[in-house]
């Protein structure tokens, strides 16, 4: 990112603009978890497609066996989706950071907070914002 796309970036009242480092330490931060979900990805599709196409897989199950696998299914299927949402939201960002859109609402168009992205770099919301949609 160009020094002076980050030097436009809002921060919040009271916050010193974003330095070229500290906006690749959360750069990294997004690409590493970019990454990890995409490994994670594939892992649990691997696995789901092994459980699917494996014909012997709960022959002889008792009802309590079946229900338990059904169960264990349902559960990564639900981790892989997160993952899935998390590995979009952190795309998103980086993609703002390359438009130079990085850190402001997606509700108010106002800054973020420095502070806030650091913590959670994938935020798209202020706090007061966020604490609204989170009322509703």
């Amino acid at each position: 990112m160009k020094a002076t796309k980050i030097a436009g970036l809002p921060v919040g009242s009271g916050e010193e603009p974003w330095t070229t480092d500290e906006i690749s330490e959360v750069r990294d931060r997004l690409e590493a978890d970019v990454a990890t979900a995409r490994e994670e990805i594939r892992e649990a599709e691997d696995a789901l497609a092994e459980r699917l196409t494996d014909p012997v897989e709960g022959a002889g199950d008792d009802p309590a066996d079946t229900g338990a696998k059904a169960f264990q299914r349902e559960h990564d299927l639900a981790l892989a989706y997160n993952t899935r949402d998390l590995l979009a939201k952190s795309e998103q960002a980086i993609e703002r950071m390359d438009a130079g859109t990085y850190g402001v609402c997606e509700s108010c168009g106002r800054a973020i907070g420095k502070a806030r992205l650091q913590a959670y770099p994938r935020a798209t919301l202020c706090v007061t914002c966020k604490q609204r949609e989170e009322r509703r």
